[in-house]
């Protein structure tokens, strides 16, 4: 009998097939956090609370991108990634040259 994904696994392949989309989304929520944080805080300027907000967002989303390309990394030495693709790719000795 087939074993159905954990949720954990189905999460992991879908930020593995999508990063660019889990870095916007990382992103997106950076900006809201961070800006819903600094509202509460008193005493602030308004333009302060946007800088704020700009920079947690950019360390959150450079964070991301590291993360993103250790997955690429890993994917790549481990043959993940040659896997996902051969399907689409006759074998080697199905394309041979004409002499």
């Amino acid at each position: 009998m087939a074993e159905s994904k954990s949720t954990v696994e189905s999460v992991r392949e879908w930020v593995s097939e999508h990063k660019l989309r889990t870095v916007g989304c990382l992103w997106l929520s950076g900006i809201a956090g961070s800006i819903a944080y600094n509202w509460s805080q008193p005493n602030m300027k308004t333009s302060v609370r946007l800088i704020h907000a700009r920079l947690h967002a950019q360390a959150l989303t450079l964070a991301a991108l590291a993360g993103a390309a250790v997955v690429e990394y890993y994917e790549s030495r481990s043959g993940v990634k040659a896997d996902r693709y051969s399907k689409y790719f006759p074998p080697m000795d199905a394309r041979a040259h004409k002499d």
